[in-house]
């Protein structure tokens, strides 16, 4: 019991995050733009799990709109178990001849800003020498994707490089790095998912719950369901020429399948949007 905080609360891998703490019995702090679904969200989680929720809205593009949550995960009186550094989203244009303002954009939501609630969260968790932060990666950190991997890949090796720095300290840090999960993601960035086999595909639930036993348990890297940690250990293991051929045949399977600028990007969500 305590107090989780998940960022982009309101769809997606966030939502079932939300909801999944929260029957948990943990109070819940849900940050997200849409201040209107987080509002919902959070009547219904309270009408349903009977557990105390905080709204939050915020642009996690904007350093001032993430004062408030610097300041809350450094409460004293109230503190945050766990951070869920969930927020992110799909980029769905190329780099070159793309739109520089959305680049910029994605990096401050899927890097900057974690950079700076980790920050926030682990000097706080540190003094009470315990908790645990949680930061949603991709496989796709270990792939050819354009600058999502690129976002993923940074997110990947931060938390690991964290992890190290908190041992001891009775803090945890988990790098959540799972495969295509059934979310809004791909509505979103105009992706077919048809183009793709369905088994490929995950439910939400299944990757949450493996990702909150991986955080339980203190693992570093949590990769849901045998086959991804099978296409992780082959993306691991195979020469870098082979992962940037796989990203040149996904670029152009993306133009034929709805994906504008060939971006099939490997995520499991898009919650900045909500």
């Amino acid at each position: 019991m305590g107090t989780a905080m998940v960022t982009g609360a309101s769809a997606g891998l966030g939502l079932e995050f939300a909801w999944q703490l929260a029957t948990a019995r943990h109070d819940v702090v849900l940050v997200a733009r849409d201040g209107e679904r987080l509002h919902r969200l959070a009547g219904q989680i309270e009408a349903a799990a009977g557990v105390r929720t905080e709204v939050i809205v915020a642009d996690l593009s904007d350093r001032d709109q993430i004062e408030p949550l610097v300041e809350r995960l450094q409460h004293p009186i109230r503190p945050v178990g766990l951070l869920v550094n969930n927020a992110g989203f799909g980029i769905a244009q190329p780099f070159v001849g793309g739109d520089l303002a959305r680049e910029e954009v994605a990096l401050d939501v899927m890097v900057r800003a974690v950079l700076v609630l980790s920050h926030a969260a682990a000097g706080a968790m540190v003094q009470r020498r315990r908790g645990a932060i949680l930061n949603v990666a991709s496989i796709a950190a270990l792939l050819a994707s354009g600058t999502y991997s690129a976002h993923k890949a940074w997110v990947r090796a931060f938390t690991e490089g964290l992890a190290v720095e908190l041992r001891g300290t009775g803090v945890t840090a988990t790098a959540l790095c799972p495969g295509f999960v059934h979310t809004e993601f791909h509505e979103r960035g105009g992706i077919d998912v048809a183009a793709f086999p369905s088994a490929s595909f995950l439910n939400p639930e299944d990757v949450v719950a493996a990702a909150l036993a991986d955080v339980r348990r203190g693992a570093v890297i949590s990769t849901p369901s045998l086959r991804y940690k099978l296409a992780a250990g082959s993306a691991r293991m195979a020469p870098r020429w082979a992962i940037r051929a796989v990203g040149r045949y996904r670029r152009e399977l993306g133009r034929g399948h709805g994906a504008p600028g060939g971006a099939t990007a490997w995520s499991a969500h898009d919650e900045r949007t909500a």
